[in-house]
């Protein structure tokens, strides 16, 4: 499932390609008809994400909310403008190249191209693992609007939910949790019942909310960074790395974690979140020097401490790494590290 970094990144793409524009509106699926046709012609005023939903207002009196779950992704096809906050390739279809950055003192050097296999800094589609594919799809097409023979619009391929199109630009969304419109009550009433945000208000504010909601809940502190009411944006792989990188074991009721430690953990997920956002990956470990940081890039089993690694040698102690479920997910830790 995408975590919180992967909505913000996908946010600063529509809000750099379709905010202030009108958009065309379709459910190729069918499955958004009366949904698209009351998006299509509106202008496009503002784009929100908060944890894993995000929101986009039209004409300012109708919202557009979409949770990607576990399957979903957006598709960006076109006349693609990055961020220049975010540390990717300023590009067009089928362009997936990510410079290095030195927001977590990266020893690589920045600007060199650095690739992930498995797509998790992906330009043109962020989302579930499906971006592969889709980047083969698109690098066999002309890779450029305007060029001879492009295509415009591209055509719809697989089940499409909802495309958003404007002059230049065309997004795709595939296989949400949830696409529905909503009214400026209804999305602020939504917002209303997740947990902070680090990047959505004041983060002290949000600190403030985390620790009191976790030191009063009995609630195991593996479970509730699970929580999307308790903190937004955290998922499997946040969550077991931040409770490794604070050596809390994941059993421990919410109310028995020292507060310090719950504070830690809230700081730490702002300081992660935010190095995701720049890169486009969940780069959790630290101290690396050059060669380890790029294979880290590149590669996601070399990203993390504990997170994907049963049966593993604890990249610390050495104790095998435990994987086991919580709540219908799997979760990774050091049994001593974290004893």
């Amino acid at each position: 499932m995408p975590e919180g970094h992967s909505v913000h990144r996908i946010a600063r793409q529509f809000d750099r390609n379709m905010i202030g524009r009108e958009v065309a509106a379709s459910s190729p699926q069918g499955r958004f008809v009366e949904g698209a046709s009351m998006l299509s012609g509106r202008v496009a005023t503002e784009v929100q994400a908060v944890g894993k939903q995000m929101f986009m207002s039209f004409d300012d009196d109708l919202w557009l909310r979409v949770h990607l779950g576990i399957y979903g992704a957006w598709d960006f096809a076109g006349e693609i403008l990055v961020d220049p906050t975010i540390a990717s390739a300023n590009g067009r279809m089928g362009q997936t190249n990510q410079r290095g950055t030195d927001l977590d003192g990266d020893p690589s050097g920045a600007g060199e191209t650095v690739m992930d296999a498995a797509g998790e800094n992906s330009l043109t589609s962020i989302g579930a693992p499906r971006r592969a594919r889709v980047h083969v799809r698109m690098s066999e097409q002309t890779t450029g609007l305007g060029d001879e023979g492009a295509q415009w619009p591209p055509p719809v391929v697989g089940q499409v939910r909802l495309r958003l199109l404007t002059e230049i630009t065309c997004a795709d969304l595939r296989g949400p949790t949830a696409c529905e419109l909503q009214s400026p009550d209804e999305m602020a009433a939504t917002v209303a019942r997740l947990g902070p945000d680090p990047l959505v208000g004041d983060p002290s504010e949000g600190e403030e909310r985390f620790v009191a909601t976790v030191r009063r809940k009995p609630t195991p502190i593996g479970l509730l960074l699970m929580d999307q009411s308790v903190v937004s944006g955290i998922g499997n792989v946040y969550r077991a790395e931040l409770l490794f990188r604070a050596r809390q074991n994941p059993h421990t009721p919410g109310r028995d974690v020292p507060e310090e430690i719950v504070r830690g953990l809230w700081h730490d997920w702002v300081r992660l979140l935010s190095i995701g956002v720049e890169t486009g990956q969940m780069m959790t470990m630290d101290g690396l020097d050059a060669e380890s940081y790029r294979n880290a890039m590149a590669n996601r089993d070399d990203r993390h401490w504990v997170y994907h690694r049963a049966g593993l040698p604890c990249r610390v102690c050495g104790t095998a790494i435990v994987v086991e479920e919580a709540a219908s997910r799997k979760l990774y830790w050091c049994p001593r590290c974290q004893a």
